[in-house]
């Protein structure tokens, strides 16, 4: 067993670094405010789940490019992109986009709700493989400018030769909200809450 600095009554500054006094509400050096925890983690880190997992629908069934050419434009999901380069012997790219367009955002959603369970209604799963799943979120998460190049990459790929007009779709914009808030998601979570569940 071990003491928490909360538990000494010592809280850190997430800005410069500083230790202070658990009283103390702004920082001596830089004068931000200082929490213990983060406030309002769970709900937050909730809010930005529920709003991604939203997301995924329209930026998976929403056309993500729209392709024009000489007759009718062209409509693109993510799905059918991937189908498309399959089709067009491109394999190596199809993989790269549906793994970071699909696997990785859910991967990530599903991670976060397993370990915000696991805390809320004491699941059996200890802190050693909570932490475990959060730092591969926070991996996966250092990946997740992928999911933009991958859009970069479709619209390279569907502009063949300057005969094909590009535009981003709908579903692109979708899929760029989901990236962030999945960001915003494992961002606003606090570690440091696995280790109080320890010590209640």
């Amino acid at each position: 067993m071990y003491t928490s600095a909360k538990q000494l009554g010592i809280k850190l500054c997430r800005h410069c670094k500083l230790s202070m006094p658990e009283e103390q509400s702004h920082c001596q050096r830089c004068h931000m405010q200082v929490h213990s925890r983060i406030p309002q983690s769970l709900q937050k880190c909730w809010a930005f789940i529920i709003a991604a997992t939203v997301g995924l629908f329209p930026a998976n069934l929403m056309p993500i490019t729209v392709l024009s050419t000489r007759g009718a434009p062209q409509y693109e999901t993510i799905m059918s992109g991937v189908i498309s380069l399959i089709k067009d012997d491109m394999v190596g790219i199809a993989i790269v986009v549906f793994v970071a367009s699909i696997v990785v955002p859910v991967m990530k959603l599903v991670g976060l709700v397993v370990i915000l369970l696991s805390l809320q209604f004491n699941l059996n799963l200890n802190n050693r493989q909570r932490i475990v799943v959060y730092r591969i979120i926070d991996i996966i998460g250092k990946w997740s400018m992928l999911d933009l190049f991958v859009l970069s990459i479709m619209i390279a790929v569907f502009e063949r030769n300057n005969l094909v007009g590009v535009e981003a779709g709908p579903g692109a914009t979708a899929f760029g909200a989901v990236v962030l808030l999945t960001l915003f998601a494992a961002k606003s979570f606090d570690t440091r809450l696995i280790w109080d569940k320890q010590l209640e």
